[in-house]
């Protein structure tokens, strides 16, 4: 890692993981294979903080420490990148026990549960489904029958976000890579751990 931490993927250890790491991978890592709209690649590190922003518009009132998670919930793909659910499922169950393990690795890091609560986790699924929705529509040229094909129906959502759905322009890699840690620091709360 550009932290200079090397981080044994077969046994990974919380003491190697750097928040520093996991924006500077986030914020390079395209979702949708990079078929986005836009001259820059929609990133996972802006998709994340999108989901921590749906989150917070469904969700009530959840801790600092619950929010972090929302933030965190794909950021095994600094390490593994993101790949797109019907790959992952070719691939089987030896790639998601991985990302499965990684994800709990970084949550150990950061003092949260491994798992979190099942109204938690379902939450946050909820969340970035509705995410993938507008992104689909919004970016990767999905319409809506077929969005709504593969991730629902999100009109029940619409009066609960208090996002501007239409700012949906992607950020450039350095952006992308400040919003997740300025979003970062403001839930993890101890700012001496993370350098500005």
């Amino acid at each position: 890692m550009l932290s200079g931490r090397r981080l044994d993927l077969l046994n990974p250890s919380p003491a190697d993981i750097e928040i520093e790491d996991i924006a500077h991978g986030l914020a390079r890592v395209a979702r949708w294979n990079g078929q986005t709209i836009g001259q820059n690649a929609y990133s996972v590190a802006q998709h994340s903080v999108f989901v921590l922003d749906i989150v917070n518009s469904i969700g009530n009132d959840l801790s600092s420490k619950w929010q972090l998670a929302a933030l965190l919930h794909d950021s095994a793909e600094y390490v593994i990148g993101d790949l797109i659910s019907p790959f992952k499922a070719a691939i089987g169950l030896d790639y998601r026990a991985f990302e499965k393990l990684l994800l709990e690795t970084i949550h150990i890091r950061f003092g949260l549960e491994q798992n979190g609560p099942d109204p938690l986790r379902a939450l946050i699924k909820r969340a970035d489904t509705i995410a993938a929705y507008y992104e689909a529509t919004g970016l990767a040229g999905f319409d809506e029958q077929e969005a709504r094909q593969y991730f629902g129906n999100p009109d029940d959502f619409k009066n609960h976000l208090n996002i501007q759905l239409n700012s949906l322009t992607p950020w450039s890699v350095s952006l992308a890579q400040k919003q997740f840690l300025r979003r970062f620091r403001e839930l993890y709360g101890d700012k001496s751990m993370v350098p500005d």
